[in-house]
Order: structure tokens, then C-alpha cells, then sequence
């Protein structure tokens, strides 16, 4: 394997992904329950996503952006964790230049396409509450269609320049990026060329459209709760606060994880690194693995549907 002193005078065609630098026995410890969390993150959003598609009293919008929502999930940990696996059990530790960048974009760009459909969501469950009787003409099928085509485009084309910028750097220096994931900032710091401009545009992009989904998701709550609370029949503040029990928990795993991440990084100096790429893998692995499961539990529709779909023999 390259040591991380090694050089070269000619660009980089590959890096090589040190998980752990520090403590590099740890992989081997990893990999069991990382392995564990990956095929229950596949195994779960696709039985959600068969349940949802045979299970025609769920072809509804609310259970359509759960479906967007388990996509999204999927095709990141697929894109991270595999690669991860790989550095674990086979030692693989070697990712292309093409494949590098190609992961950044996706890790860059849909991550905000999750929390941008968790505002979606918010926004579904907002009108379902204050505005019941107009629901049905509000929240649509055509709704759904185009809020799934601005969450895919705004994100892709306004991230897309985080791994652009990245990929035009000049890579002469050493070529191992001490990280199991192709990071933006763990790859632009093997560059020869300045990176400021990378740096800030990957900040101000990407906490611009997390910090505005998150303000009108917490907006979106604060007049649910109103509504909630102004309801007077007996037992219908319970019954609309279920129905917001499982995005609500969403969010939290979502968000908590994510900020674990982002408070490790602002305390770099204090964190250790492994603790921070492990955050980063986790933050990959745990909300695509219990997302599913406490929909699951938390909505009687899917309940049945998922013993239908026991009974036909899955």
C-alpha cells in the first residue's frame, strides 16, 4: 500500500482511502455491524417501496414522498457504504478519479434532496391538518410530481459545481485521502491549487438550502401545533399528532446525526478524526436503515400493507 508521505509530479488517476488513520484495527471490528446496518437499510426501503407500489390504498401523495424519501436514502448508501465494505473486508482501498468526484456529487447533492423533501413532507402534513377539506385539490398527484422535480433539480444544479470545482484542481502531491468517503474537503486538500473558493461556495450552497428547508419544516410545525391545539373534539389533537409522529421522528434522526457531524467539524482540532469519519459513515447508515421501520410501526396503512404483502408470500 502507498504511504501517505509518498509523492508523485504526475496527477493523481487514483487516491486511496485510509479509514481510520489513526486507528485502522477499527475496521475490522466495524465491518460485522456496518454490514448489518447496510443489508437492513436495502432490505427495509425495499420492502417499503414494493409495499407502497402492490398496496393500492397506499397509492396516496403522503406515502409517495415516503417513497421519494427511501429512494434518496438508498442511492446514498449505496453510493458510500459498498465502498466502505470493501476498504473492511477485502483492504480495496483504491477509488478512480472518475468514481471519486462521481461519489462527491451524489453525497453533495442529495443529502439536501432529503431534507428537502422532508420540508416537502412537512408542508403535506401542514395542509392536512389546517386545511383538511382542501387537501385533496392542494396535495395531488401533479403536487407530488413537481415538488420530486424541483427537490432533484435545485439540488443537483446548485451542488453540482462542489465536485466540478474539486475535479479542476490540480492533484500532484500525495494521493491518500485520509477518509473511507470521497469528502469535498478531504479530497480538495491534496490539491497543489488553492481551494478557498471551493471551500466557500460548498458552505454557503449547501448551509443556504439545509438552513431554508429546516426553517420552513420548524415553521411548517409551529402552525401544525396551533391548529392541534385549537382542536376541541375529543381525541382529534391525538389522532393529528400521530399522523405527524413518524415525520417528526424522521427529522430528529436526520438532523441530530447531521448535527453531531457538523459540531465535530467546527471542533475539529478537539475531535479526533476517526470519530469524525465514523460519525460520517453512520450518518449514511442510520437513517436509511430505521427510516423505513418506524414508518413502518408508526402507520397503521403500512402495517396492513406489509401483511399483505406477508400473506401473498414475499
Amino acid at each position: 500500500m502507498t504511504s501517505p508521505s509518498n509523492y508523485s509530479s504526475a496527477p493523481a488517476s487514483k487516491f486511496l482511502l485510509i479509514c481510520f488513520p489513526n486507528y485502522q484495527s477499527w475496521q475490522h471490528w466495524l465491518a460485522l455491524p456496518f454490514s448489518f446496518l447496510f443489508l437492513l437499510a436495502m432490505g427495509a426501503n425495499t420492502t417499503l417501496l414494493i409495499t407502497i407500489r402492490l398496496e393500492a390504498s397506499l397509492h396516496e401523495p403522503m406515502y409517495y414522498l415516503l417513497s421519494l424519501l427511501s429512494l434518496l436514502d438508498m442511492v446514498l448508501c449505496l453510493t458510500v457504504i459498498p465502498k466502505v465494505l470493501a476498504i473492511f473486508w477485502f483492504d480495496l482501498r483504491s477509488i478512480s478519479f472518475s468514481a471519486c468526484f462521481l461519489q462527491m456529487f451524489i453525497m453533495n447533492s442529495f443529502l439536501p434532496m432529503e431534507s428537502c423533501t422532508f420540508m416537502v413532507m412537512a408542508y403535506d402534513r401542514y395542509v392536512a391538518i389546517c386545511y383538511p377539506l382542501r387537501y385533496p385539490s392542494i396535495i395531488s398527484d401533479q403536487f407530488v410530481a413537481k415538488a420530486s422535480a424541483f427537490i432533484i433539480a435545485r439540488n443537483a444544479l446548485l451542488l453540482s459545481p462542489v465536485p466540478i470545482l474539486s475535479a479542476r484542481l490540480r492533484y500532484c502531491g500525495k494521493n491518500v485521502i485520509e477518509n473511507c468517503i470521497c469528502a469535498n474537503l478531504s479530497v480538495s486538500r491534496l490539491s497543489c491549487d488553492n481551494i478557498t473558493v471551493n471551500r466557500i461556495y460548498q458552505s454557503v450552497a449547501g448551509w443556504t438550502l439545509l438552513g431554508s428547508d429546516f426553517i420552513l419544516i420548524f415553521i411548517s410545525y409551529i402552525f401544525i401545533l396551533r391548529a392541534v391545539f385549537k382542536l376541541k373534539t375529543e381525541g382529534a389533537a391525538v389522532k393529528a399528532l400521530s399522523t405527524c409522529g413518524s415525520h417528526f421522528i424522521l427529522i430528529l434522526f436526520f438532523s441530530t446525526i447531521l448535527l453531531v457531524v457538523v459540531l465535530t467539524n467546527v471542533a475539529r482540532k478537539r475531535v479526533p478524526m476517526d470519530i469524525l469519519i465514523l460519525l460520517n459513515i453512520l450518518h449514511h447508515l442510520i437513517p436509511p436503515a430505521l427510516n423505513p421501520i418506524v414508518y413502518g410501526f408508526q402507520t397503521k396503512e403500512l402495517k396492513q400493507g406489509f401483511q399483505k404483502l406477508l400473506h401473498r408470500g414475499f
